[in-house]
């Protein structure tokens, strides 16, 4: 997820083998782990930072401005950037909590 040049939210996959850098280890700041229960609507917002979200247990869907949605389950991970912009929304789906762990990242200077 990232931020586009007209300040969107947007979606693109990306494929672990041509990403070298991640396997060899990126500089984090913490790891939060989160709860959210099914049916709570985040609306509009950005990430606070670049980083990693992970799923450890229910699904997730991710709304973004061009009406898209994603949804995320075990397993999933994510590597959101957009930091500016209005943002995407979060939901929970299905009838238990989604588990989540968050791994903030540091700058890149």
């Amino acid at each position: 997820m990232y931020t586009d040049a007209e300040g969107h939210a947007r979606w693109e996959g990306v494929a672990l083998a041509g990403t070298p850098a991640w396997m060899e280890g990126l500089d984090t700041t913490q790891i939060r782990f989160g709860v959210r229960e099914p049916g709570v609507l985040q609306d509009w917002h950005p990430a606070p930072q670049r980083q990693f979200v992970i799923i450890l247990s229910g699904q997730l869907e991710i709304g973004f401005e061009d009406g898209s949605k994603r949804i995320f389950g075990p397993g999933d991970a994510r590597l959101v950037e957009d930091t500016s912009g209005k943002g995407h929304t979060t939901i929970a789906l299905g009838k238990e909590p989604c588990v989540t762990a968050t791994i903030g990242l540091r700058d890149q200077h």
